[in-house]
């Protein structure tokens, strides 16, 4: 019985040839990740549990990014950065990444890629539930709690239960008017918010092996939105460029083998799907954007680790390039290297951020901005009855901010088409 590329990553980390989908094993970890929110918690638990002196298990594979709550005046999240840097500095940690300054990147999912902690055949474990976004680069990641956090801070180990594997395959050339949001939200409302849970998800097929690399990160990163243990697709040439232009460090892609037994496999003829969106207040309410176009807004927002990459920026801007948005409409980039690049990049001799600018949208910095709700002077956060179409990857009540808002999650093609006419918009509608 073959093995799926998740078993062979997990029995290569236990030191066995082979595991079994409900075995419970310990792994050896090659990445831990914390940021803002879950960091302090987590230190406090280590420094209970191995001592006030103990010292973390291997200061090279801890990887701190606050990207949460931080553009704030909130003297909690204020807190939370002060304790991380105290931490970063008794222990001398090489990969902390302050906000404030020159070091700090952004969002975390995006910044783990563009630093060069997501390498092929890897085991990456982070304090936050879409840190299954890296298993776009063929590794096995996922999100932990703050006491196996801990524990990984220790020891550099952690007891996992082997997850079934469940397999989508998308078939053909993807239409221009479809991006990689639209095919996860098909997913996600084809096997509900519980339909995956603690399995894989693994996503093949001609048209996610098109995708690039930003596209492929928003497959595996809302695979938490089906209940998911982890998201992954196999590593090829596109993962091998963009992982070795970002670190010198040697890694081992893992590939399925032939005869490898799935729990669930599902086809998807790509030519045949429309843009979609998940209406509120869950990320399974898919419905097709044809079936709630008109529906009036209030808000669009555009960013988070989900929807706040290079391309989707360029995809949006391709929409907005000489319209006004008729809507309060946020960009949130998710990482200080997007930011340079929307700064620096043009499209029809325009930088990509005057796009932007001149389209009427409020600019924000790098963070997750109002993806997380936030503090109240988060930028972009919702206070009252708005309507919201975004890319951002949860819509349930008080996700942006306040609980009376509705918001509808979107491909960047989707939001920039529904901006510009202040309701719901297909995009096929304005792609020229």
């Amino acid at each position: 019985m073959g093995q799926t590329i998740t078993q062979k990553i997990l029995a290569g980390h236990a030191g066995r040839d082979r595991v079994a989908p409900g075995e419970n094993i310990w792994v050896d970890v090659d990445i831990l990740m914390t940021h803002d929110v879950c960091g302090p918690p987590t230190i406090e638990i280590f420094k209970r549990e191995f001592g006030e002196q103990a010292k973390v298990w291997d200061k090279d594979k801890l990887v701190i990014m606050p990207d949460h709550y931080i553009f704030t005046e909130d003297p909690h999240a204020m807190r939370n950065i002060e304790l991380l840097r105290a931490f970063a500095s008794e222990h001398d940690l090489p990969h902390y990444f302050d906000v404030g300054t020159s070091r700090y990147k952004g969002v975390c999912h995006v910044a783990l890629a563009e630093e060069g902690f997501n390498r092929p055949g890897n085991v990456l474990f982070g304090t936050d539930s879409h840190t299954c976004t890296s298993g776009a680069f063929g590794l096995f990641s996922t999100g932990v709690g703050n006491t196996d956090a801990a524990l990984i801070m220790g020891t550099g180990k952690i007891w996992v239960k082997v997850p079934e594997t469940m397999r989508f395959v998308f078939e053909g050339a993807l239409p221009p008017y479809l991006m990689a949001k639209d095919l996860i939200l098909s997913v996600i409302g084809d096997i509900g918010f519980e339909g995956g849970t603690y399995r894989t998800l693994e996503f093949d097929g001609q048209a996610v092996f098109d995708l690039s690399m930003e596209e492929r990160m928003t497959l595996t990163n809302m695979a938490i939105e089906a209940g998911g243990k982890n998201g992954i697709i196999a590593p090829d040439e596109k993962t091998f460029d963009y992982v070795r232009t970002r670190t010198d460090a040697t890694f081992n892609p893992i590939y399925r083998d032939e005869n490898a037994v799935y729990h669930t496999e599902r086809v998807y003829d790509v030519s045949k799907m429309e843009p979609v969106v998940a209406k509120p207040h869950r990320p399974d309410n898919r419905a097709t954007v044809t079936e709630v176009a008109g529906t009036k807004l209030d808000r669009a927002y555009i960013g988070s680790c989900t929807g706040g990459k290079y391309e989707d920026f360029l995809a949006a801007a391709k929409i907005l390039e000489g319209n006004e948005v008729q809507v309060d409409t946020f960009v949130v980039p998710a990482s200080t290297e997007v930011s340079r690049q929307l700064r620096e990049k043009t499209l029809n001799g325009k930088t990509i951020w005057q796009v932007f600018l001149d389209a009427g949208c409020k600019m924000g910095h790098a963070s997750c901005g109002a993806c997380l709700g936030g503090p109240v002077d988060t930028f972009g956060r919702t206070h009252g009855t708005e309507v919201v179409i975004s890319t951002t990857n949860r819509n349930f009540p008080g996700r942006m901010g306040s609980k009376e808002a509705a918001v509808y999650l979107a491909s960047p093609l989707t939001v920039a088409a529904s901006a510009i006419h202040g309701k719901i918009t297909d995009p096929r509608e304005v792609l020229v």
